[in-house]
């Protein structure tokens, strides 16, 4: 049972990855392409390449799952002794195994096939004004309430809108009609290297966080 547990939430994190490549891979998003040898032509539309791959790891989670659930119902019913019952355990762990191990090598070759369109990712980067919390940090370290420094960062963001403009092209003195505190160097926080390179705790986008954090697991699965 606890094998299957552990399968179970092993193929959640697959699943959820599978879904991230699925939607990336899409015409709509188009963040990544994936290699050939991983995707399957439409049968009706010749241009069409379908995530197969990435869907089958998704669509066999739920098998999994149901193996968890018929043994938890076989045992569920079960007083504190060994009963013949149990012999239905070795199905459900067998095929568990299986297919789990399938899709951790099939999630291997998808990431390692994976190529990002850089272009597109730094265009849907600069969407949705990512940096506008970048500002009420700002804000923040200048001794303004994290509440304030919100609402600064909020109305800055409706200048913006109205304006068809991203956060880093309003020019200085737009900024500083918000804000008279702020100085030249508010511009520098609405690039988006500078924010991610500024979240620099633990589990934060900066390079170094992230190689750190590889090299960690790397070292773990070793």
């Amino acid at each position: 049972i606890e094998f299957l547990f552990i399968a179970s939430l092993c193929s959640v994190h697959l699943s959820r990855l599978a879904e991230e490549i699925i939607i990336w891979n899409s015409d709509l998003v188009n963040l990544i392409t994936l290699e050939d040898s991983l995707l399957t032509g439409s049968s009706i539309m010749p241009q069409k390449k379908n995530p197969d791959s990435a869907e089958l790891i998704r669509g066999k989670t739920g098998r999994i799952f149901g193996q968890l659930s018929s043994i938890l119902t076989t045992m569920k019913g079960l007083p504190l002794a060994y009963f013949k019952d149990m012999q239905e355990d070795k199905e459900s762990v067998f095929d568990s195994y299986d297919t789990l191990l399938l899709n951790i090598q099939l999630a291997r070759e998808l990431v390692d096939g994976m190529k990002p369109n850089k272009a597109k990712m730094l265009a849907a980067a600069k969407l949705g004004f990512t940096t506008a919390t970048d500002f009420a940090d700002y804000l923040v370290k200048k001794g303004m309430s994290f509440r304030d420094a919100h609402k600064k960062s909020a109305t800055l963001v409706n200048i913006a809108e109205k304006n068809n403009q991203t956060l880093d092209e309003l020019d200085f003195l737009t900024i500083k009609k918000v804000e008279k505190s702020v100085e030249k160097d508010v511009l520098k926080i609405f690039d988006l290297k500078n924010s991610v390179n500024s979240k620099k705790s633990y589990g934060g986008t900066s390079p170094f966080n992230v190689n750190k954090m590889i090299k960690k697991y790397q070292k773990e699965f070793k």
